[in-house]
């Protein structure tokens, strides 16, 4: 089916350098036949990811791909594909995000649906709740994802166990209301997306997931993406602390 004439739903993967996993992943997720439009947002990687996806392209009508110049960051492109799917003539009616080196398991983007389906705007594979887990990370990676999850849980408020996942499943109606005001470049998306939807006073689900660490490539997770993290949080504090003054 031509994503012109519409998909119940949508899924991001954003791209920067996933040659070793991308053709794998498209397919793990056909195999699923949920008739979806798949979105693949690559930042000019310099291995060959946008080929094999325009190859794949070729033969799969529901896959669409949006090129974009140079790295821009997680943010930015899970806001351009956001864009890009309501400018459809149908869009979708929920759009999914994950990571495109098989860290979330396709297998669970049917329990994500089905939980949206069933009236939440946003719903979160979580780590950190119970039955929840992750699995090959260092120690060091662990207490950073530890330590920025503390942090948003108490900026954010909200009865969640994992606030920086990144396999989510959003409404269409959230996804209109809340874009005016995603404004994040890199990870702090995630918290902007809960902001937002606390401020919408959109209902948010939890599953339990399992986080398996990238087998192939290189983690995308740079000093300066942490850095942006941290901005953002000590941004968000210190307007929450402004607005109480006031």
């Amino acid at each position: 089916m031509n994503p012109q004439e519409g998909h119940h739903v949508a899924i991001i993967l954003p791209t920067y350098c996933e040659a070793e996993n991308i053709a794998d992943l498209i397919q793990a997720i056909e195999n699923l036949n949920l008739n979806s439009t798949l979105l693949v947002i690559d930042d000019s990687s310099p291995d060959n990811t946008k080929n094999i996806v325009k190859k794949l392209k070729e033969k799969n009508q529901n896959i669409l791909i949006l090129n974009r110049s140079h790295k821009m960051g997680l943010g930015t492109a899970i806001t351009d594909g956001f864009r890009f799917l309501l400018a459809l003539p149908k869009p979708p009616s929920y759009i999914i995000t994950m990571d495109a080196d098989f860290s979330h398991n396709p297998q669970d983007i049917s329990r994500l649906l089905n939980i949206a389906e069933n009236g939440c705007d946003l719903v979160i594979g979580s780590r950190y709740c119970q039955e929840g887990k992750t699995k090959g990370w260092s120690l060091t990676r662990i207490l950073i994802s530890k330590i920025a999850n503390k942090l948003t849980g108490i900026l954010i408020n909200l009865p969640l166990n994992d606030y920086t996942s990144g396999f989510r499943c959003y409404s269409k109606g959230y996804i209109i209301k809340a874009l005016p005001q995603l404004h994040s470049e890199t990870y702090e998306i995630q918290i902007e997306t809960l902001r937002q939807a606390k401020l919408q006073h959109s209902k948010i689900g939890e599953m339990p997931i399992i986080f398996e660490n990238r087998k192939k490539g290189k983690s995308k997770l740079t000093l300066t993406e942490i850095t942006a993290f941290s901005k953002y949080i000590l941004k968000v504090s210190w307007e929450q602390l402004a607005d109480k003054r006031n």
